[in-house]
């Protein structure tokens, strides 16, 4: 009897109410070639136990490291990580390995782009200081809060790709000035979205809504400091989606202290979970999210979705779709082993 291919998914994606993917997700996996399960504890990061019991493990929070490989027994085949970023994931340790590492860009352009637009409106309309004001019956303050139209304002994206450009085009309704600052996107790219590229400097300084959507490596990790602050307008709202750490969060915590900004949407943070004592928690011109704003149902399935199928392809001896570490591909272990 054949062995079938041996799939282990994280379990940060199990819920008290029971798995955050939907059934359409799990209907990937079920194929006569694989067996899955969910690994057998919820870690930080993957032990070599688990490189040496799974062909491929999808991914979600938990770190790979060079340790995780590094056993002698290894078996595992394919990382494929629940949404685009792979700070978490060793990538030189898989390219030395032979280990093929996946991310879902297709799950999660829609929804990171939808969220960052739900924070454009609920900042513009002041909507949580409002909400705020109506449970504690503060109702004639409500003059004191006035929100902005969007119309003829600036909406500046800092990482024009797969969501950057979702962005945009969500944006179209709302008859904003666009512009993008992406060093390897080019003009003519984004002409047809109406969208203007230009150097970081200029971006920070014209926009009134910044929205950060770049992958946090060596080049943009505090990407976004107090010099960058000071360039924005006082009137400008600073939204983060990306990673934390592409943001000095010392800087943005002192920039709304004195006002040099007027608010901020977090989706993420420096230090995850975020203390209670951080300072961005107590201001009434901030918007907090646990790393979760685009969290939805059609997020969810379209990650599963993705991820799984890297891992069924693989199975399968196919390619995966959206490799990350495309010189792991020249690794021994897979010079002539696809086919179409």
């Amino acid at each position: 009897m054949t062995q079938k291919f041996k799939i282990g998914i994280s379990r940060d994606s199990i819920t008290a109410n029971g798995t955050i993917f939907g059934e359409e997700a799990f209907e990937v996996l079920k194929d006569p070639a694989v067996e899955w399960e969910f690994l057998p504890e919820k870690v930080a990061e993957i032990p070599p136990e688990y490189a040496a019991e799974y062909d491929a493990i999808c991914l979600m929070s938990a770190k790979v490291t060079r340790k995780t490989l590094s056993a002698a027994d290894k078996k595992l085949k394919l990382i494929a990580r629940f949404g685009v970023g792979y700070d978490s994931v060793d990538v030189a340790a898989c390219t030395d390995n032979g280990v093929l590492l996946t991310i879902t860009p297709d799950g999660v352009r829609r929804p990171v782009a939808a969220s960052v637009i739900g924070f454009v409106l609920a900042l513009a309309h002041r909507m949580f200081v409002k909400d705020r004001l109506t449970r504690q019956g503060r109702w004639a303050e409500k003059g004191n809060y006035l929100g902005s139209g969007l119309m003829g304002r600036t909406l500046g994206v800092i990482g024009v790709g797969n969501i950057g450009r979702e962005i945009f085009k969500l944006a179209q309704p709302f008859g904003m000035k666009l512009l993008g600052c992406d060093p390897n996107v080019p003009q003519s790219s984004v002409t047809s979205l109406g969208v203007t590229m230009v150097d970081k400097d200029t971006l920070l300084k014209q926009s009134d809504y910044i929205s950060i959507n770049t992958l946090l490596d060596d080049k943009t990790r505090g990407l976004i400091g107090a010099r960058e602050f000071a360039l924005m307008k006082p009137s400008a709202y600073f939204i983060n989606t990306a990673r934390g750490p592409v943001v000095l969060e010392s800087a943005l915590i002192d920039a709304l202290k004195t006002n040099r900004i007027a608010g901020a949407a977090i989706d993420v943070f420096e230090q995850e979970p975020v203390s209670p004592d951080n300072p961005l928690l107590k201001m009434d011109n901030v918007i907090v999210a646990p790393h979760a704003i685009c969290h939805t149902d059609e997020c969810m399935s379209l990650l599963g979705q993705s991820a799984f199928k890297a891992a069924v392809d693989l199975a399968h001896g196919r390619k995966p779709h959206l490799i990350v570490d495309t010189e792991a591909l020249r690794h021994p272990a897979w010079v002539g082993k696809f086919h179409a």
